[in-house]
């Protein structure tokens, strides 16, 4: 697998899709879809949409699936059932265009406090259940490691990788950004050989702010060496507009060789 550079834009949610023909424009291969907003792969509109606009470029694609007010993890079954629903939904929409979707692991309710280890296993149940699904549609889901808020799982690279061991048709997306806001940047860095997709973006280490690279504090000559020598496949650029991407991109030409 070679190393490919896409782009990705959560800001951009609500935005008119033209912008999409700007990420070829700026330099990039792919673009990782969103799937919320008008980007939402469940509303045949927004899809058909997608799907004309793609057809006029030549991006390719991955997917991020819906995280929004989602939980993997909560001890509320109804809810937990919607979370997959709607991950499984938007893997089976997404397959006819990619083989990546990543996934937002759940994260720790009040009452999930309570009986955390009750949490971890309905959120392994959830994960198997999509991992199942994935696969039958040729899709790897990947769980990424999530930002420094206490509630979240998958905050570390131990727990990211504990919980997704095993689980056919589900993988890892790490995201150097959501580490570099709990410090340990560097601690994931030997995970990247086992990674199956790339997040990058910077932050001042306290909020997910979804900087340009090399405008916050994440190491990139550090970060960007691993992840040329270790990593072979798609890495996506998260930004808020394409004039950061095109800052970024020659943050990424300096520091990934």
């Amino acid at each position: 697998m070679t190393r490919r550079l896409f782009f990705s834009s959560s800001a951009k949610v609500w935005d008119s899709i033209e912008w999409v023909y700007g990420i070829e424009e700026s330099g990039y291969e792919g673009w990782e879809i969103v799937a919320d907003g008008n980007y939402r792969l469940e509303n045949p509109d927004a899809l058909r949409r997608i799907t004309e606009t793609l057809a006029s470029t030549g991006l390719s694609v991955t997917v991020h699936a819906p995280y929004g007010d989602l939980n993997l993890a909560t001890l509320n079954d109804p809810i937990r059932r919607e979370s997959v629903r709607q991950i499984t939904s938007c893997i089976s929409l997404a397959s006819d265009m990619t083989d990546r979707v990543t996934i937002h692991p759940g994260y720790l309710s009040p009452v999930g406090k309570l009986v955390p280890e009750q949490a971890w296993r309905y959120h392994k149940e959830a994960l198997m259940e999509i991992g199942r699904h994935a696969t039958d549609h040729g899709v790897l889901a990947c769980l990424e490691n999530m930002i420094g808020i206490r509630e979240f799982l998958c905050r570390d690279p131990d727990e990211l990788l504990g919980m997704t061991e095993g689980i056919e048709g589900v993988g890892i997306t790490i995201d150097i950004g959501h580490a570099n806001t709990v410090g340990k940047v560097l601690e994931f860095l030997p995970a990247v050989a086992k990674a199956d997709h790339i997040h990058i973006h910077d932050n001042h280490g306290t909020s997910d702010e979804h900087l340009p690279l090399g405008e916050g504090t994440v190491p990139w000559d550090t970060v960007g060496h691993v992840i040329a020598r270790d990593y072979p496949g798609i890495i996506v650029v998260e930004g808020r507009s394409l004039e950061e991407a095109r800052k970024s991109l020659s943050v990424y030409r300096r520091c990934f060789i």
